[in-house]
């Protein structure tokens, strides 16, 4: 899918004149940081793994980021000539790149639009992604969503390489990802699930929400969060698409 520069949602100057005097960047609290990275730990060790492979190849200057599907930054790596780049900016885990809290940037655009896209220096209303050329798209494994992932350069030379490099990432990370899942499968004990539990298993694979599954079996949703509650401690998960991952690989799906 080919990127798009989004030069004509450029906003000028005078509309981004808050977001230049306050810089009003939002971050999430460090507990429920901890918590939202200790339910994402598959796919950010994926992250740091294929970029581990990746980076042995690279001789330009690059910075990566791995938001979840809220925006909220899991996990970011650099080349080391950016370190003091990195470290005097506002770039750290648990920032929110929304346009809401950082202005208009590349994560914000793919998270509007669903599509990959590359942003421009001048096309990011925060002076302090000003700099950086960007090239953000959306993460899905196993046809589920999981998040964004920003791949920048300061280089306006190496465009091409960096939608490159974006774009291979992602293939990296989910053979990683499935690696990881099918190790922690074949260590798990059986899981015994009753017939009600295995029910809602297949519903929130099939995509249902809490409310959706509590009308189609005409329970509470109160008893459908509870099931799901027992289903995750049984499965050692803290998400639903690791759930649904774990038990497609322990052939309960």
């Amino acid at each position: 899918m080919p990127a798009i520069t989004l030069a004509s949602r450029h906003k000028e100057p005078a509309m981004c004149k808050h977001l230049t005097e306050t810089a009003p960047f939002d971050y999430l609290p460090k507990s429920q940081l901890d918590r939202l990275r200790k339910s994402n730990h598959f796919l950010i060790h994926a992250f740091q793994n294929s970029l581990s492979h990746i980076k042995e190849n690279l001789t330009g200057t690059y910075l990566f980021l791995l938001t979840d599907m809220d925006g909220v930054l899991l996990s970011m790596d650099y080349s080391p000539d950016l370190e003091t780049v990195v470290e005097g900016s506002p770039i750290r885990p648990g920032m929110i790149f929304t346009a809401q809290s950082c202005g208009v940037n590349a994560i914000s655009v793919t998270m509007d639009s669903n599509e990959p896209v590359l942003l421009l220096p001048e096309q990011h209303e925060s002076p302090y992604f000003q700099s950086w050329h960007c090239y953000a798209a959306p993460l899905s494994m196993e046809s589920q969503h999981f998040g964004y992932l920003d791949v920048s350069t300061i280089n306006a030379d190496m465009q091409g390489e960096l939608i490159a490099i974006a774009k291979l990432i992602p293939a990296y990370m989910q053979n990683s990802y499935q690696n990881q899942q099918a190790t922690e499968a074949c260590d798990k004990p059986a899981v015994e699930f009753t017939a009600r539990q295995l029910t809602i298993l297949e519903m929130i694979a099939k995509g249902f929400t809490v409310k959706a599954i509590a009308l189609k079996l005409k329970i509470k949703e109160c008893t459908v969060n509870h099931h799901k509650k027992v289903i995750f401690n049984k499965l050692g998960v803290q998400s639903s698409t690791e759930a649904v991952s774990i038990a497609s690989r322990l052939s309960y799906l």
